[in-house]
């Protein structure tokens, strides 16, 4: 087919027996294209490939990298490679290096912008239950070998006890700042897409969206601001993330919400309070989907029910065992008529599409804001920076704006970051909008989150006592966040639930991340009161002052403590002094009494006494989507 990139004869090992033998072996014909790998059956006498026989989509994709080959392997299996996507690895034999090399080069290229990419992978291979580079016994345990381009650096340590300040100007000189987000590739200028949400423009340089509508991408230079053409032949700057490509994904329709969690689909159902009404959400298993379903069906408060949409080995979608189809959309539109073992059809759409996502700045090129735009309305609170308030921006936007104390602030360094800070755009990140430099005060204008602080939501805000899955969705939240910083190379340096906001829907975003780096020594009072959050960090911080996503880490199992236990205070007992000779020791946390077993280990994974012990949060992630997915 002409959209074939790369086709090849490679031989596959099976991935779902227990036992490996010369059975497991295989030729199939792979076939990578734009969207996915597919390897199909192999018939070697007439050199033809027959039925399909599995996918791999390319988003799915987490890592992509060589094995070492099999001990007493035969020579046709001395050249491995292995694809790892959430279904676990999958073993490929090339012919020949050059063969290897030519694939493993190309899905690289090709799967370089996922958002999940792993940073440690396991060398050798998964044979009969155990890893045979470091003997883990575990499936999904972590790699033990870290991938090209992913560093860690050596301690830095000194004779002194005491706890040094942090040094903006030396940091920033260790650490470079965060590399502008890479150009989308060019395949993509030129594609029609639709617009899933009304827009309207900010600048006269902006387009207008209107929603269902096609639009022509032309040019993809800022990942947050694409230009684009209407159908009327007029050009402008659209939101990239209010609009999806023409005849591809689910977002086009209504029923399917993204980036929505079980609590908040249960809440919206009960909300519509609509018998069969129901959605399509992502399930916390990546790249998996969810049917929510609310049905009275005699219970007059109604019942939420939840059913995993299933694959066939031949990538046929399901949800009945007896009813197969090739797309969501085909399935979706089956049961709209047909209960098919369910509680109910599915009657009513219910959608959270009403309320767009935040957007990158308030207009292309907008990071400046004037503050005569800018319409105070109540105070919310008084930071470490300085009051923070509500507002209005244009006197219909919400925004929260931060008024920076005079002197507390390396102010010109700040200015030149927040023009990259405002690229960095996430759902579990309060969005950083602009600046007002033009007076003194300054101000910071951020994306503005009803529920408020997660501390405070936490100890008064939860209408009743949250459940098990609730209270996983908030660290997962926290987590995914965390994972993209990470990736952007950004330290927080004060992680924990008084630095987390909760939208109206009761999503988790982290806020100020970056800021303290432009505190001024001698004016810097973290939001715990000391020179630095001491109940949120690690011994080489406390001994050594010496901050990383390592002590970010160490940070994050506190703030998974502190929503476990509804917003208690840490070491509650113990002042500043005691904490640090403890903690210096190996004193650790308690398991809260809503923390199971599995809950707990996740936390006092992040509590390794080395740095280099604890987990990157891309894998912290992936251990709360798995509990999730248990629990669900």
């Amino acid at each position: 087919m002409s959209d074939n990139i790369l086709e090849e004869i490679f031989i596959k090992r099976s991935q779902q027996k227990k036992k490996t033998s010369p059975l497991n072996y295989k030729e199939r014909i792979f076939v990578l294209t734009q969207e996915k790998i597919a390897y199909y059956d192999y018939d070697p006498d007439k050199g033809k490939r027959k039925g399909l026989k599995g996918t791999v989509d390319l988003e799915k994709i987490k890592c992509v990298e060589t094995v070492q080959p099999e001990p007493t392997g035969p020579p046709e299996r001395a050249y491995p490679f292995q694809i790892i996507y959430d279904e676990g690895p999958l073993y490929i034999f090339a012919k020949n290096e050059d063969v290897r090399a030519e694939w493993i080069k190309k899905l690289k290229e090709m799967v370089r912008f996922n958002k999940d990419l792993m940073q440690k992978y396991h060398p050798c291979f998964w044979v009969d239950g155990t890893w045979l580079c470091c003997q883990q016994e575990v499936k999904q345990a972590m790699g033990c070998k870290v991938l090209d381009g992913f560093t860690s650096k050596p301690s830095r340590r000194r004779g002194s006890r005491k706890p040094l300040p942090p040094t903006p100007q030396e940091e920033k000189s260790a650490r470079p700042l965060p590399p502008q987000p890479p150009e989308q590739p060019s395949r993509f200028v030129g594609m029609t897409v639709i617009a899933e949400y009304e827009y309207t423009p900010m600048t006269p340089q902006d387009l207008e969206l209107r929603k269902d509508e096609e639009y022509t991408i032309l040019e993809m230079t800022d990942q947050n601001w694409w230009k684009a053409r209407d159908k009327y032949g007029k050009e402008g700057y659209i939101p990239s993330n209010y609009v999806v490509e023409a005849g591809n994904g689910l977002e086009r329709f209504d029923w399917y919400c993204k980036n929505m969690n079980r609590s908040q689909a249960e809440n919206l159902l009960k909300t519509e309070n609509k018998d069969g009404g129901f959605l399509v959400r992502d399930s916390s298993k990546a790249g998996k989907y969810t049917v929510s379903l609310f049905s009275k069906g005699g219970d007059v408060a109604g019942v939420c029910r939840h059913y995993n949409i299933c694959t066939t080995p031949q990538g046929q979608f399901y949800l009945a065992e007896k009813h197969h189809f090739s797309s969501i959309p085909d399935l979706i539109n089956y049961h709209q008529h047909n209960a098919a073992g369910m509680v109910s059809r599915l009657k009513y759409i219910v959608s959270n599409r009403a309320q767009p996502p935040s957007t990158a700045g308030l207009g292309y090129g907008v990071w400046e804001i004037d503050p005569r735009h800018l319409t105070f309305i109540k105070e919310l609170g008084n930071g470490q920076f300085g009051v923070v308030k509500y507002g209005k921006w244009q006197g219909q936007h919400d925004v929260a704006i931060k008024m920076i104390k005079e002197g507390c602030m390396s102010e010109d360094d700040f200015i030149e970051e927040a023009k990259i800070m405002m690229k960095l755009r996430h759902e579990n990140l309060v969005q950083l909008y602009g600046v007002c430099t033009k007076q003194r005060p300054i101000y910071i204008v951020t994306e503005f989150l009803s529920n408020g602080c997660l501390l405070t939501y936490l100890r008064e805000g939860l209408k009743q006592h949250p459940t098990s899955v609730q209270l996983l969705e908030m660290c997962k939240d926290v987590s995914e966040g965390m994972a993209y910083l990470e990736s952007k190379q950004y330290i927080h340096r004060d992680l924990a639930a008084r630095n987390c906001l909760v939208d109206g829907h009761g999503t988790v975003k982290v806020t100020d991340f970056g800021l303290s780096r432009y505190v001024l020594d001698d004016e810097y009072t973290s939001s715990a009161g000391t020179k630095f959050p001491v109940r949120w960090s690690p011994p080489e911080v406390l001994l050594y002052c010496k901050f990383s996503s390592k002590s970010d880490i160490w940070a994050y199992g506190v703030l998974m403590w502190e929503v476990y236990t509804l917003g208690r205070l840490p070491y509650e007992r113990l002042n500043n002094t005691e904490i640090v000779e403890q903690v210096s020791r190996g004193l650790r946390l308690y398991r809260p009494q809503l923390a199971n077993d599995k809950v707990y280990t996740i936390m006092t994974s992040c509590w390794g006494e080395k740095a280099d012990e604890r987990p990157t949060f891309q894998e912290l992630a992936f251990a709360v989507q798995d509990l999730l997915y248990e629990l669900q």
